[in-house]
C-alpha cells in the first residue's frame, strides 16, 4: 500500500515538475542561441538560422551515460579474443559494434537472421538461422553468441515462434563447436522469466545445465547496478533482476 501511494506521488510530481523542466530548457537553448550568435562576429565562419536548429536538450550531464550491458560483455569478449588470437572468428548475431571492431585484428565471419550489409577488411556477413547453422559438427574453432538466444522463438526479429528456440540454438552451439574450441556466451540473467516478446531471463544454474557438456574457464557478471565483475559467482547472479551473465566456454 505504501509503495503504492509512493508511486502515485512520484508520478504526479514528475506531471507537475517535467512540463516546467523542458520550459526551462528551451529558454536556455535560445538565451545560448542568441549569445553563440553574438561570439560568433562580426564574421561567422558558418551560416546559422533559427529555423533550421536542432535543439538537443538532455545531454548537459556530469558524466557521459552509457548502457553497461552493451558496453561491458563486448569489451569482455574482445579482450578475450586478444588473448587467444583465433585465426578466424565465428559470431552469430552479436552486436556490430563486437564484430566490425574485432574484425581489424582478427578474421571474422559475421552471421545473422538478418544479415547486416556491411563493408570491411576482415568482416563477412551473411544469412543463416541460429536453429540451424550452415556449419559441421565440430568444426567451429572460435566463436560467439552474445546477447541473442534469449531472444530466439519470440518473435521479435521475424522468426518463427518457438517456446524452445533457444535451447535449439543452444544445441546448434554446442554442436558446431570444435572439441578444444571457445565459445563465447552471454544472455540475461536472474529470476527466469519471459518478458514477452522482448527477451528471456536465465538464472545461472540454467545456462550451466544447458552446457553441461562445456568447460567453463570463466564467468563475469554485468549486475543490475552497472558493475561489471570478472570471476562473478553463480550467487551473484542469482540475486540480478536484469543482470548480464558472460560465459567463457571450451568444448572438452
Amino acid at each position: 500500500m505504501i509503495k503504492t501511494v509512493k508511486k502515485k506521488f512520484r508520478l504526479i510530481l514528475t506531471g507537475v515538475f517535467w512540463p516546467f523542466k523542458k520550459w526551462v530548457r528551451q529558454i536556455r537553448f535560445f538565451i545560448e542561441y542568441k549569445e553563440f550568435n553574438r561570439l560568433a562576429q562580426p564574421v561567422p565562419r558558418f551560416k546559422m538560422f533559427w529555423k533550421e536548429r536542432q535543439p538537443v536538450l538532455s545531454e548537459k550531464t556530469t558524466s557521459t551515460h552509457f548502457d553497461s550491458h552493451y558496453i561491458y560483455h563486448p569489451a569482455w569478449a574482445a579482450r578475450i579474443l586478444a588473448q587467444t588470437r583465433p585465426h578466424l572468428h565465428i559470431d552469430i548475431s552479436s552486436t556490430l559494434h563486437f564484430c566490425t571492431l574485432v574484425s581489424a585484428f582478427i578474421p571474422v565471419e559475421f552471421y545473422d537472421y538478418r544479415p547486416a550489409d556491411l563493408t570491411l577488411n576482415g568482416l563477412e556477413s551473411k544469412r543463416a538461422n541460429l536453429t540451424h547453422l550452415p556449419f559441421a559438427d565440430n568444426s567451429v574453432d572460435s566463436l560467439s553468441c552474445m546477447h541473442v538466444v534469449e531472444h530466439i522463438g519470440l518473435g521479435r526479429y521475424g522468426d518463427p515462434l518457438n517456446p524452445n528456440g533457444d535451447l535449439e540454438a543452444i544445441a546448434e552451439l554446442k554442436r558446431v563447436l570444435k572439441k578444444g574450441g571457445a565459445l563465447l556466451f552471454v544472455v540475461p540473467v536472474g529470476n527466469p522469466k519471459i518478458l514477452f516478446n522482448a527477451h528471456r531471463i536465465y538464472s545461472y544454474e540454467q545456462i550451466a545445465s544447458y552446457f553441461f557438456e562445456l568447460q567453463i574457464e570463466q564467468f563475469a557478471l554485468i549486475n543490475d547496478k552497472g558493475k561489471f565483475t570478472i570471476n562473478a559467482t553463480p550467487d551473484e547472479a542469482g540475486q540480478q533482476r536484469y543482470g548480464c551473465g558472460c560465459w567463457y566456454f571450451v568444448k572438452g
